[in-house]
């Protein structure tokens, strides 16, 4: 029927949503592994991780159904929930893109300043004490401490956070525009008919 047919924008909505379910899975996956393993100790970040990926995995379920069963509500709802997540998404990729590094530094300090959890494991995985200045008479998990050759673990963070600030942009902006495919692909979808359905039945 070509690629502009009804079982082409089937089968390609099918495989876009069993990519988001592979994607969701690995998000949970990445999350409990790294809290089972102690990676990450601050059950807020596994947590919102977590909670992100369930979310991806019942959305793109619901348009795995739709599409199957060529379902009208349930195409209609994931078409706006899919819009409203590319444009939440496209904003925050771009905004991780466009940040510059005195704002940058400012969100480092805060996030510091809020997680003390989150301030453990960057001292012990980084080997640095401290944001801008070492406190030898505080606590520091990082292996350098007892020799008091710890360096403020600012620096470190900034160059890995805008490594990974561009990485997290590139990979949310190219799943933003993923997103908007599977919004366009819903809508025409929807409207088709199904050549092995009833003629007169409602589109």
């Amino acid at each position: 029927m070509g690629c502009a047919g009804f079982t082409c924008s089937k089968h390609s909505l099918c495989v876009l949503n069993i990519l988001y379910v592979m994607v969701s899975l690995l998000m949970i996956g990445i999350a409990a592994w790294g809290k089972w393993f102690g990676l990450v100790s601050s059950f807020q970040v596994v947590g919102g991780i977590i909670g992100v990926g369930v979310f991806l995995f019942f959305v793109a379920v619901a348009g795995l159904i739709g599409a199957m069963k060529h379902h009208q509500v349930l195409l209609f709802f994931y078409m706006i929930i899919l819009f409203m997540v590319f444009i939440v998404q496209f904003s925050v990729s771009s905004a991780c893109l466009a940040i510059n590094k005195e704002q940058q530094n400012h969100l480092l300090e805060v996030g510091w300043n809020n997680s003390q959890s989150t301030q453990r494991d960057v001292e012990k995985s980084l080997n640095c004490c401290g944001f801008k200045k070492v406190d030898l008479n505080g606590t520091c998990d990082a292996a350098c401490f007892p020799n008091h050759s710890c360096l403020p673990c600012a620096d470190k963070i900034q160059e890995h956070a805008g490594e990974a600030l561009r990485f997290v942009g590139g990979i949310g902006l190219f799943f933003s525009f993923t997103e908007i495919l599977g919004v366009w692909l819903t809508y025409r979808y929807r409207n088709q008919k199904d050549p092995r359905a009833n003629p007169s039945a409602f589109l």
